[in-house]
């Protein structure tokens, strides 16, 4: 009897234990497939030197078309990192349309094809420690002659005067914590406040003294407007 039911028990157990690891490895598989997900995000379409504006959006829609395959009832997050996504992919890439007009500015200026100077910014994403950067220095170098130190340097300049898209993220992430503590509930009105007052809005102080009294939409298109009450239609307080 005791045989009986230990073999009882131990079926029981050796069931549980079949579905255990067969969960485990679903999750394991979602964990690896997120991982990769992310790190497209991160080093191919958020990173600043990197493809063509089009070649990034197209690799956006992908990874957010893959997210939502993957979108569980266990994990919500994956789901509202999808939407965000999907929400923001203009803003979050608009600094790609600058860098591709950079660059076209740049083989124009100095006669040379766009193609160039692309290779130049893509030699950017390798890590300076790498066989392949060093080799694919040498290719270009061997390439352009003297025009090599011409671009890399115009590439640079380029690059650098670009708000990083990851560090305007970041930035609106720790910027926004400052205000969701001020209602529970958020409604879309609130939103659409908070969205404006935050592109609108000139920077006190930075890390880069040229942004300074600057909003990030006149740093995003290079042009002034008005201060953001007085775009709302209010009249600013004026000191005697």
């Amino acid at each position: 009897m005791e045989k009986g039911n230990l073999g009882i028990i131990s079926g029981s157990l050796s069931n549980k234990l079949s579905k255990v690891i067969k969960n485990e490895h679903k999750w394991l598989k979602l964990a690896d497939d997120i991982k990769i997900l992310v790190y497209w995000l991160r080093m191919d379409i958020l990173c600043l030197a990197g493809a063509s504006w089009s070649e990034r959006m197209e690799l956006m829609n992908f990874v957010i078309d893959e997210l939502l395959i993957r979108e569980t009832k266990a994990h919500k997050g994956i789901k509202a990192l999808r939407v965000a996504l999907s929400n923001q992919k203009d803003d979050l890439l608009a600094f790609a349309k600058m860098i591709d007009k950079k660059l076209t500015e740049i083989a124009f200026r100095l006669k040379i094809p766009l193609s160039w100077v692309r290779e130049i910014c893509l030699l950017r994403k390798k890590p300076l420690s790498t066989n392949k950067y060093w080799q694919k220095w040498n290719q270009l170098h061997q390439k352009l002659s003297h025009k090599f130190w011409l671009i890399n340097q115009a590439v640079e300049e380029a690059l650098e005067s670009t708000p990083r898209a990851s560090s305007l993220v970041e930035n609106l992430n720790s910027r926004l914590r400052n205000y969701f503590h001020l209602r529970k509930h958020l409604g879309s009105d609130y939103l659409e406040l908070l969205q404006f007052f935050l592109n609108y809005r000139r920077f006190m102080e930075s890390r880069k003294p040229e942004r300074v009294g600057k909003s990030p939409a006149e740093l995003m298109t290079g042009e002034k407007h008005q201060h953001w009450l007085e775009m709302l239609g209010f009249e600013r307080f004026q000191r005697a």
